[in-house]
């Protein structure tokens, strides 16, 4: 018996989670179907037109505006940020620079900090157990 090399396939929210763009603004053709890994792996050698202006001008995915935007997606949550949003209003924001993004970029940081101190310190006690 031969078998098949089947086709590894994977819903649209995940391609375009895997892609980085919000789906709901991507064309109906593929929220509409399934995508193949091939097919993501070519979206994403050779983009087409449409996807490389997503990726520049958005909408935006949560995880893509709060990483522009140099917080968490908690964070964006806690500023009142509950929506996809287009480079333009991210650089309008970061213009702005309202009270709670500074809040939490600083909370960004300590947190970045924080992680790397811990890294440090496990690298520091893996490096004494060899000796």
């Amino acid at each position: 018996m031969t078998s098949h090399h089947s086709a590894q396939t994977m819903k649209p929210a995940t391609a375009a989670k895997k892609l980085g763009v919000y789906l709901e603004a991507t064309p109906a053709e593929f929220r509409e179907g399934v995508v193949s890994r091939d097919e993501l792996n070519a979206l994403q050698a050779d983009p087409p037109e449409w996807l490389r202006e997503l990726r520049r001008n958005g909408p935006h995915p949560r995880p893509v505006v709060a990483a522009k935007l140099g917080v968490s997606i908690s964070g964006l949550a806690r500023g009142g940020v509950t929506e996809a949003l287009t480079t333009e209003q991210i650089e309008a924001l970061k213009q702005e620079a309202p009270e709670w993004l500074h809040k939490e970029r600083a909370t960004q940081a300590e947190a970045r900090k924080e992680a790397a101190r811990l890294k440090q310190r496990d690298a520091e006690r893996s490096g004494h157990a060899d000796a």
